[in-house]
């Protein structure tokens, strides 16, 4: 079967794969080539899959919606990073997501300031007495 998988800004993995590993809300499930097709929404964790050469791979996905049909497995995901070694991946993670996540909040904050400030304005419009 074949692994492919998105983020926003590029395609990240695409190649076939003999077996995968993932994490949906209700728990982890593994894949093999003739698996059902179906779809399922993806917890932050680590989709483990095996290339066809053999081995073990991993990318850590920051959520999103895995999508089986056929031969070919797509992921869409906000954010994923791939390796082999799962002590320099986890330290990758922390500190991207993490970082992804302060600039996600720092986004929020701005626009709750820009809303605030707009209401302030349409009120002063409104004028004394209004």
């Amino acid at each position: 079967m074949r692994l492919e998988i998105i983020t926003p800004e590029r395609i990240s993995l695409d190649r076939p794969v003999r077996r995968i590993l993932a994490e949906a809300p209700d728990g982890h499930f593994g894949m093999l080539p003739h698996h059902g097709d179906f779809v399922t929404e993806l917890v932050p964790g680590i989709l483990r899959y095996e290339p066809e050469e053999g081995g073990e791979r991993f990318v850590a996905v920051h959520s999103g919606t895995l999508v089986k049909c056929g031969p070919h497995v797509r992921v869409a995901v906000r954010r994923a990073i791939e390796g082999s070694d799962l002590t320099w991946l986890r330290q990758r993670v922390e500190t991207e997501f993490r970082e992804l996540d302060e600039l996600e909040r720092e986004a929020r904050t701005a626009l709750a300031r820009l809303e605030h400030n707009m209401f302030k304005r349409f009120r002063d419009l409104e004028g004394p007495g209004s």
